[in-house]
């Protein structure tokens, strides 16, 4: 059972899964069609697709999109869910969508566009020819002759205000086919905030009448890279309460371990909820020095989370 108004990407069809980098290593679509079946069948709403490489393993390009014909009807074959095409590259959402039957799957989603793609245009053009969801990129800007990472709460906004208005007037994108998201870092090593200026960005858009009916994304298992591998999947599900309450309504997932949120009174929510506020900087004081005080924090509450066996 999911939490009403939650609309979960399942992750597992992901290189940094195990069963995942077997599978492409093999080039197995049974293997695939097993955890499109399983995600399917835990509740989640789309399929991510992501062929990406990883610490342990090397992807060429080539070998993606020579993949993306065979593994996309074999998904849609396990699974009437629609896909979510997740990679930087415009040509990996070109051959994504050749090979795509939206009459079986529905409008699936690109993931990403953002400031720094080398193809923009062109990706906005197939979301436009495709007819497509798309989530931006908000921790991203264009800057000065260039591009720059977003840094506050109101540089994420005002990007997402940016993307919303160009998907609209260029690609036909309504609100409600706009999923933004703001970005979300290892909190254990989050010394700039990024986690808060995260949740921040979700308020401010949650609060912009020009923005209403857009969907909210993050990749969840980027909260607890570097944490006891015990303990992630209560970190995560406690970040999902805290963002749901911002605004969070389409989180990529792990289904298995993080696809509901915890009560708000659970003791991780708050362990959690006390190391983001001590990440937050006093007035005259750094970020950075704010940023190691939640790490410190962070640690503490691995300890505690260890001590009473959360």
């Amino acid at each position: 059972m999911t939490t009403p108004n939650m609309h979960l990407i399942g992750d597992l069809i992901n290189n940094a899964y195990a069963r995942a980098r077997k599978a492409f290593s093999e080039r197995d679509l049974k293997g695939y069609q097993t955890l499109a079946r399983l995600q399917t069948e835990l509740g989640v709403h789309y399929l991510d697709v992501n062929l990406d490489g990883t610490q342990k393993i090397q992807v060429r390009p080539q070998e993606m999109l020579d993949f993306l014909p065979e593994i996309i009807p074999a998904l849609q074959e396990a699974s009437s869910l629609p896909l979510c095409f997740d990679n930087p590259s415009m040509e990996y959402h070109n051959v994504a969508l050749k090979h795509y039957d939206r009459a079986r799957g529905g409008r699936p989603i690109i993931d990403s566009i953002a400031a720094s793609r080398e193809r923009l245009e062109e990706m906005i053009e197939l979301v436009r020819e495709y007819d497509t969801m798309v989530v931006v990129m908000a921790s991203e800007r264009f800057d000065e002759g260039g591009t720059a990472q977003c840094v506050s709460p109101q540089d994420v906004h005002e990007a997402a205000k940016y993307f919303v208005e160009l998907l609209a007037t260029k690609a036909g994108r309504t609100n409600d086919q706009i999923i933004i998201d703001p970005g979300l870092a290892p909190v254990g090593a989050d010394t700039y905030g990024l986690v808060n200026i995260g949740l921040d960005a979700m308020r401010l858009i949650r609060k912009d009448p020009d923005l209403r009916g857009v969907h909210i994304t993050v990749g969840l298992s980027n909260l607890a890279w570097g944490t006891p591998k015990h303990i992630r999947p209560e970190l995560e599900k406690a970040y999902l309460t805290i963002a749901a309450e911002a605004g969070l309504d389409f989180p990529i997932v792990n289904p298995e371990s993080a696809r509901e949120p915890l009560p708000a009174n659970d003791r991780m929510v708050g362990l959690l909820r006390d190391a983001l506020d001590k990440g937050r900087a006093s007035e005259g004081e750094s970020m950075e020095t704010a940023g190691f005080r939640q790490a410190e924090a962070v640690m503490r509450l691995w300890m505690d989370a260890e001590s009473d066996n959360v």
